[in-house]
């Protein structure tokens, strides 16, 4: 039997501001593509399948034509809810869904009740051949289910052992009527660590690590919630997205894992690429070197983000760059080898100044690093002479 690990779809998520339907769709042509290929019985998907809890019409239909196609395709598919999912709305229909082999599992009751797959004759039924036996552990916040789980405190930590817990007891069960093979769908982070009763909860961003021995035992844990692939363990595996949805993620080669699962358990992990739809390119120089380089004629096709390290900042420098490179989507300033400026704040010296000139070439020297030349402080005297008549015939 042949499973495809993947996660954090992130359905509907824009890219700085750049709708991202189109790529997915094609991320969702080319998963297809691969179950036909490669002969994929079960498509995993590791929880943030969409990116927030209220998806638009436009979204759930993309996740709704991706199901059908993967099923057409002949694989099952099973999916958990995420973070980013609303769990309740994600989980909609699963009971109906289950008998055209989509098997939701974003409810804390269904977490120790496995899909069973036979891996040999017989299996499954009433023979005693070997099994595998699949887990989607949800999305858990502990604040609301640490009551339920009946662990203190609420922690990530607690919570996960607690559920992992709970599959192991299943699991001991089953073993006692033959051979079972188990995988774990979880989203959550793990960390590298041992645990121990003592250990403290380690918070990352926001969400707490889980110590990468909690999955001990599972033949494998597909994993979801990092964006980047990565092989915790053997066993243990990240998918990553599919998808790059920050310039942090344009050295990532993005893709999945093929798991080959026999009557032995896992025989083979072997990696699979997705091709992205668009190239991220993280560029850093002065503008005319930036403009004028054929090393970057590459990136002219590629989503931008670019960070300007002249003296002074160059006038129109978004539009300048545009011309060259259509898709900057970020732009930034980091000054080398220009005037040292005095530390003081923005405050303190906007109270040192003289007069309202003053002030306003403050402001300017203040957002684009330089300080106003004789043409823009000609400007600014003559826009405020005028602001003076204007309030004198008032």
């Amino acid at each position: 039997m042949r499973l495809l690990h993947t996660s954090d779809w992130h359905l509907g998520r824009s890219f700085h501001g750049v709708g991202m339907l189109d790529a997915q769709r094609a991320f969702v042509d080319q998963l297809v593509s691969a179950v036909s290929d490669h002969q994929v019985d079960v498509v995993l998907i590791a929880g943030d399948v969409y990116d927030r809890a209220l998806p638009g019409v436009d979204v759930v239909g993309l996740l709704d034509d991706a199901l059908v196609r993967l099923t057409a395709a002949g694989a099952q598919v099973v999916l958990t809810s995420g973070n980013h999912d609303s769990a309740i709305r994600l989980g909609f229909a699963s009971r109906l869904l289950e008998r055209g082999g989509v098997h939701l599992r974003t409810r804390l009751a269904d977490l120790d009740k496995p899909i069973i797959l036979p891996l040999e004759p017989g299996a499954g039924g009433q023979g005693n051949g070997a099994v595998l036996a699949i887990y989607g552990i949800p999305w858990l916040e502990p604040r609301l289910v640490a009551e339920p789980l009946g662990v203190e405190p609420a922690s990530h930590f607690e919570v996960t052992r607690a559920a992992t817990s709970r599959i192991r007891t299943d699991l001991a069960e089953r073993t006692k009527a033959g051979a079972v093979h188990s995988v774990v769908l979880a989203h959550t982070f793990a960390s590298g660590g041992i645990s121990s009763d003592s250990e403290r909860d380690l918070s990352i961003g926001g969400v707490g690590a889980v110590p990468l021995d909690l999955f001990d035992g599972f033949s494998y844990a597909a994993l979801g919630h990092l964006h980047g692939r990565q092989t915790l363990s053997p066993t243990v595996r990240y998918s990553g997205s599919p998808l790059a949805y920050s310039f942090s993620e344009a050295k990532h080669t993005k893709g999945s894992w093929l798991i080959d699962v026999g009557p032995g358990g896992v025989s083979r992990v072997s990696e699979l690429t997705w091709e992205p739809p668009r190239k991220l390119a993280v560029l850093r120089g002065d503008i005319a070197e930036l403009l004028e380089s054929g090393g970057h004629a590459w990136a002219e096709e590629a989503y931008c983000q670019i960070t300007l390290t002249d003296a002074h900042r160059p006038q129109q420098a978004m539009e300048r760059l545009r011309a060259r490179f259509p898709d900057t989507l970020v732009l930034g300033f980091d000054p080398q080898g220009g005037e040292v400026k005095a530390a003081a704040s923005y405050s303190s010296r906007l109270a040192e100044a003289q007069d309202d000139l003053s002030v306003c070439c403050g402001f300017l020297d203040h957002v684009r690093g330089r300080d106003a030349d004789e043409p823009e402080r000609a400007a600014l005297a003559a826009a405020l002479d005028n602001v003076r008549l204007r309030e004198a015939s008032l």
